[in-house]
């Protein structure tokens, strides 16, 4: 075994060095390709120069467009209607014997197989919980936040410290939070802060946080909401920062203040910003995949869609459930978008 080692790290190598070099192929041809463009349209003169100006500033993007999201969103969607497995799936058993494997259409049945299965199904109430809490706490924790520092003199340093979680990657913030939610016996010494705080009140005997459902869920909700925070913080707060001081001030005149003025002038004036970032945050809930998989790896009643759609598509190389699971999380995300960008067609027709 151990004389085969150099061969099999030799062989690894050199397909990962096939694998750069076709990435630096591509990569270098589609800017040769740019070069060229850019190279003709400077030597283009008269009626050319306008069409090809066009042209070079929508060609790229199209192409980048097509080759990144459409092409790959429609065939993601083709698969979700076959039996697709991923490659190597060469043969099955049918009967007891093992049979060439063929991909073939099968219509809704991996859409069945999502919306009836107990465990896909309860993956996607999970989903919904998530969706329905996280996003509603990250925005009122941020609005909350943003008025709090707006009537302070000094908030560099605050705004910075609750800012600072956004620029840790969820994975980091997945081993920060460990040491929060760590457990041991209740006669060992505590190594989790929420543990020892908790004994430290008079709770002698604390669950097992991460093993406890659905505590456990909101627990790792806490650590998407610890990071997103401070954008919707920073976000809603330039908000508020920019509503116009006469029309604060006319509010105060007519005997609005505290509660009164923010519920009737504040609101109402970052009414759309609140849309994006709320959008923003439900987005970002949806696509959640780190959180989960590095602290649970959906284990313990945790699962969420996006982890389920991976474990079809890497584990179990079910591509084409995983690619219903992929579709379903787009849906999801759709109305989501098409009603930012319709708040968002509104503000522009009154301004």
């Amino acid at each position: 075994m151990a004389a085969d080692a150099p061969l099999i790290l030799a062989s690894t190598l050199s397909e990962s060095g096939d694998r750069l070099l076709s990435v630096i192929e591509a990569v270098g041809g589609f800017l040769a390709v740019l070069l060229i463009v850019f190279f003709v349209a400077g030597r283009a003169t008269g009626r050319l120069q306008r069409p090809l100006t066009i042209l070079i500033c929508l060609v790229p993007a199209v192409v980048l467009a097509l080759v990144g999201l459409i092409i790959p969103a429609i065939n993601t969607i083709v698969l979700s209607f076959t039996n697709a497995q991923a490659t190597g799936q060469r043969y099955h058993l049918v009967d007891g014997k093992l049979v060439p494997y063929t991909t073939d259409y099968i219509g809704f049945k991996n859409y069945k197989f999502a919306f009836t299965d107990h465990d896909t199904l309860m993956t996607m109430l999970r989903t919904v919980l998530w969706i329905a809490v996280a996003p509603a706490v990250i925005v009122f924790i941020g609005l909350m936040l943003a008025l709090l520092l707006d009537s302070m003199k000094r908030t560099s340093v605050p705004k910075t410290l609750i800012f600072l979680p956004q620029a840790i990657s969820f994975v980091g913030a997945v081993v920060i939070w460990k040491l929060v939610y760590d457990y041991q016996d209740p006669g060992q010494p505590q190594t989790g802060l929420l543990s020892e705080i908790v004994m430290k009140l008079g709770w002698s005997h604390p669950p097992n946080w991460i093993l406890s459902a659905p505590l456990n869920s909101f627990l790792l909700m806490i650590i998407l909401v610890w990071s997103q925070v401070g954008f919707s913080m920073v976000v809603l707060g330039a908000a508020l920062k920019a509503i116009p001081e006469d029309v604060l001030e006319a509010a105060r005149m007519d005997g609005a203040s505290g509660v009164r003025l923010f519920r009737t002038v504040q609101i109402p004036m970052i009414r759309n910003t609140l849309v994006v970032v709320f959008t923003t945050a439900t987005i970002t809930t949806l696509k959640t995949f780190d959180i989960v998989f590095t602290y649970t790896n959906g284990n313990f009643k945790t699962d969420i869609l996006s982890v389920a759609m991976y474990r079809q598509l890497f584990v179990t190389n079910q591509t084409g459930k995983g690619a219903a699971l992929a579709v379903v999380l787009f849906l999801c995300v759709v109305p989501l978008v098409w009603y930012n960008l319709v708040q968002l067609r509104k503000d522009r027709a009154v301004r």
